[in-house]
């Protein structure tokens, strides 16, 4: 079975890779994850208050302080509680560049246009394949409207295009209230691609200590279906690549979200819980549910359930509600 395919300019021996994550922060990890068939290694997110902070001291002087404005100050980690800081992920990005013979992605995760972009382009030379800008933003200023902040992210995309020569990829969330014309802005602006979507991570509630309390939970299938939707609707409209992102833990979800679009495919929960090795696992489903149904190629069967084949994408839409509203049965 052929399952190469392109992502960001890059031809890949398949489309599978892993996702942001801790995983790539020890070699003998990212070792294992080229062994078990990575097509490429995408790190963890680094933030822009990191790079803010160290450049201006903030960090030093916020912990000096703690004990005096303990409750503003547990809002933000410390630096401490960073795997990497600035410098660090510098140095394992060469790392990684010079450990494994495949691309390295690295991952931005800021919300304004300032001097930490320039970052970039110490990422840029310190061996990353492409930049991945992780936008992750809830807006909660009631004078803020949604045009201002797609406007932000527009913003962000082009000032990082302006500066370096690596193809850049948009991680988005699903939240726009008008996705499919904000991806054609994004398009124009620069994006080499798009990947659907980041996690809003929810806190719970410390009732007794009257605290926000922050709460992990790695993804489900269920979270696949969300992605499939908006891969479907999005692919026809744009010439940029696309990745998915959340919910994928078997062959049979990459080969979904092939069909509805994408042209990467990143894994990151399923490999925490089951170890690197679970790459080659879902590339043999892969390759098995080809051979039976006769796909030769990934090429063949990308995109052949989106939405480009319906006439009328908004009353499929409107049907599929419709329908499943009234599915349910006592």
């Amino acid at each position: 079975m052929n399952l190469k395919t392109r992502w960001l300019g890059m031809e890949l021996d398949s489309p599978l890779m892993p996702g942001a994550s801790p995983l790539p922060d020890s070699f003998d990890m990212v070792r294992r994850l080229e062994d078990a068939g990575a097509s490429a290694i995408v790190m963890r997110s680094l933030f822009e208050e990191q790079i803010a902070q160290e450049m201006n001291g903030a960090v030093d002087n916020v912990e000096a302080h703690e004990d005096s404005f303990a409750e503003a100050t547990s809002h933000f980690p410390r630096s401490s509680e960073f795997s990497l800081g600035p410098d660090e992920y510098l140095d394992q990005l060469r790392g990684i560049a010079e450990a494994v013979d495949i691309p390295v992605i690295a991952s931005l995760n800021g919300i304004s246009v300032a001097g930490w972009l320039d970052y970039a382009r110490q990422i840029e030379q310190a061996g990353a394949s492409a930049l991945e800008l992780n936008v992750y933003y809830l807006a909660v200023d009631p004078a803020e409207d949604a045009g201002a902040v797609e406007q932000r992210t527009l913003d962000i995309v082009r000032a990082v295009k302006r500066v370096l020569k690596i193809p850049v990829a948009v991680k988005l969330s699903p939240f726009f209230s008008a996705l499919p014309h904000f991806v054609r802005e994004l398009e124009e602006a620069g994006a080499d691609g798009l990947v659907l979507f980041n996690r809003f991570y929810q806190p719970d509630i410390d009732a007794a200590a009257l605290e926000a309390k922050p709460t992990l939970h790695l993804s489900d299938p269920s979270e696949l279906l969300l992605r499939l939707r908006w891969l479907a609707i999005v692919a026809p409209l744009v010439k940029a690549p696309l990745a998915v992102s959340g919910g994928v833990h078997t062959g049979l979800d990459a080969i979904k979200s092939v069909m509805a679009g994408a042209s990467a495919v990143q894994v990151v929960s399923v490999l925490l819980q089951k170890g690197p090795e679970q790459l080659r696992v879902l590339r043999h489903e892969m390759e098995q549910w080809m051979q039976e149904h006769e796909y030769e190629s990934i090429q063949q069967m990308r995109g052949n359930m989106s939405l480009a084949r319906c006439p009328d994408p908004n009353a499929f839409s409107r049907a599929n509600y419709m329908r499943i509203l009234h599915s349910w049965r006592p």
